[in-house]
Parts: C-alpha cells; structure tokens; sequence
C-alpha cells in the first residue's frame, strides 16, 4: 500500500487501496471528521512515545486497547480526535481481523481510518531492549532476537497495509514529533508540510529523507582558523560558503528542481517531504544551504521547517576523512520521493 514502507523510511500510503477505511473530505465522522489513527509496529520502535506525541497534540489515545472494544470507542462520540495502540500486547491480537475491523470502522464513521506503522532495524531494537532490561513481549523466555523475528513476521501484513511507515532507527522522540506533527497536528495548515534537515554523513543519511543532497563539493570552512569553530547560521561562514565558484550554479539548480516539484507533490496528494541537505560534519556547508533554500522556499510562499541535527555533535573532520567519503560519496542528489502516492 506504500510506496516507502518497501524501504522502510517515512512514507504516505495510497490512501483507499488497501483494506484499511479512508477519510471523505466532506464527511462527517463522530470526532469531526477526524480520522481514527491506529499505531502500531515493533515492540521497541516507539509506540509508547508516538501515543504521548499526540496526545500532546490534541488527541485521545488510548494504548493497548481489547481489539473487541475498538469498534465501540471508534463509533463513540467525542469532542477529540482518537489514536489507538494497538500491537503484540493487545489481547486477542491478531493481524488480519484488526485490519477487517478497520476497514468497517472507516465504511462506519466516513472518517476513515489512518494505520501508523513504526519500525526499526533489528540491532537498534536489541540496544532498546537492552537498556531498559526488558523481555520482549513475544519471547519471555528465549533470547529477545527471536521475539524481534517473531514480531516484524507477524505484522508484516499490517506494515504492507499502513498508511504511514516510520523508520526510528535513527530518530530521537523529536525527529518523532516533527515527523507525527506534519502529518497528524489537527491545527495544521492543509496543503503538504516541507521539513529542511541539514545532517552529516559521519552520522548517516536521515532515514525519512525524500530528497537528498550532498553539498561536499563546496569548500569546507572547517580548515579557515576564524571560521571552524563557527556554523553555517552565521553570516561569515555563509559568505565563506558562497564564495565558492560552484554555489551559485548548484543552488540556482536546486531552485529550479524543487520549487516545480512542490505543488506537484502537494496536487498528488503528498502529506510531508523532508530536503535533507548533508555535508562531512553536518555544521558548516549543509547548514549554511539549509538555511538559504529555507529563506527561499518561504519567499516562495511554502512554509517549511528547518533542523540542524547534526550541528551540536563537534567539528568537521580533516582532509583525510573528506577524500575518504569523496571516494565513497553517492551521487550529489538522490531521490526517494514518490509524488504520486506519498
């Protein structure tokens, strides 16, 4: 049903194909035409800490909830929108009754049904799992591995039905939030939210990226003695960085690719992109043309946010790691953006 989850980044289903309910914009459900949104996924991914991320945004949730009393509460009027958990722990949990029960839901209400599915990569849940010396709710008593095994079988089917995966290898709860915030914030302006992350790729490519761009080709103000110890936001890195004999061709490129883009994206019914733009240490040439291509996109009328993630872990490295990663570097833009679904 999505076009991402076969990556298992961030990613939007086609709403209405699979067998989950989906919101009619001019119906009218019993929370006001609010969607019902189901969490769920592998136990470790972040379930607990998506439930509370919108209950700050407005919505009763209830975790862990008897899959025979979720009809009842769907149905049941309210003057908030709901979000459920629902996963392994769930009594009479099982997979494919959930799913029917969620398309009746949807055919029910006309408010629709939106399914999250959170993940993470198996080494990531075992370091969860290890810090909170926690049994994994499917393996009580053998190795938590297999419960992990276990699990990501069992919910596959709901992962290929979902209408949003999330990827959390790499995320704090605030990537978190910034991802459910675009999507899910009742108060939200419509039309699609755009999220600019600048990052480093000592650090890894951020998972939920639609677009990527690798700007390791400008010159690096690391090596200038007054401006390492600065960022891209300030103004004399900026300009060191504009300096460059390439930045002005690159970023009149980059214009002319993304501004199109956009209400193409938005008219396919696209809910979030994420531009992530990555340097070697993520705080001066990433930073300084994540800032100018968000000065931009707002001059252009698009709201877009702006995070820095890499920006307080330390300094570019030197000339030995930068030849390393030129010799090993993708391409300098790759997409994973799919308009006409996500």
């Amino acid at each position: 049903m999505t076009d991402r989850s076969k990556t298992g980044s961030v990613g939007t289903g086609s709403v209405g194909t699979g067998s989950i309910g989906t919101a009619d914009a001019g119906g009218a459900g019993t929370r006001g035409g609010s969607p019902l949104i189901v969490v769920t996924g592998l136990a470790g991914a972040g379930l607990t800490t998506a439930l509370k991320i919108l209950e700050d945004l407005g919505y009763e949730t209830v975790d862990n909830l008897p899959l025979a009393l979720l009809p009842g509460l769907a149905t049941a009027a309210g003057a908030r929108p709901l979000a459920v958990g629902i996963d392994c722990r769930t009594r009479d949990f099982a997979v494919h009754e959930l799913l029917d029960g969620l398309a009746a839901i949807g055919a029910e209400t006309g408010a629709g049904v939106r399914l999250v599915y959170l993940l993470a990569l198996p080494e990531a849940l075992l370091r969860r799992f290890a810090a909170t010396r926690r049994r994994h709710p499917l393996a009580p008593d053998r190795p938590v591995a297999d419960g992990i095994r276990r699990e990501r079988e069992l919910t596959e089917p709901l992962r290929a039905e979902a209408d949003l995966v999330i990827d959390t290898t790499d995320f704090a709860p605030t990537d978190l939030r910034r991802v459910l915030e675009g999507h899910f914030a009742p108060a939200a302006a419509p039309g699609m939210t755009i999220s600019i992350v600048s990052f480093s790729y000592r650090h890894g490519v951020p998972r939920e990226s639609d677009l990527v761009f690798d700007v390791r080709f400008l010159r690096n103000p690391h090596y200038d003695p007054v401006l390492g110890p600065l960022s891209g936001t300030d103004p004399a890195v900026a300009a060191f960085v504009a300096g460059d004999p390439g930045y002005d061709d690159f970023c009149a490129a980059l214009d002319r690719l993304i501004l199109p883009l956009l209400p193409r994206y938005e008219a396919e019914g696209k809910a979030y992109l994420t531009i992530a733009i990555g340097c070697t240490g993520g705080r001066h040439r990433s930073v300084a043309v994540a800032e100018r291509l968000a000065g931009v996109l707002h001059r252009a009328g698009h709201a877009a946010s702006l995070t820095h993630r890499d920006l307080g872990r330390g300094l570019e490295d030197g000339p030995a790691h930068d030849r390393a990663e030129a010799e090993s570097a993708a391409p300098a833009f790759s997409s994973n953006a799919k308009g006409a679904t996500a």
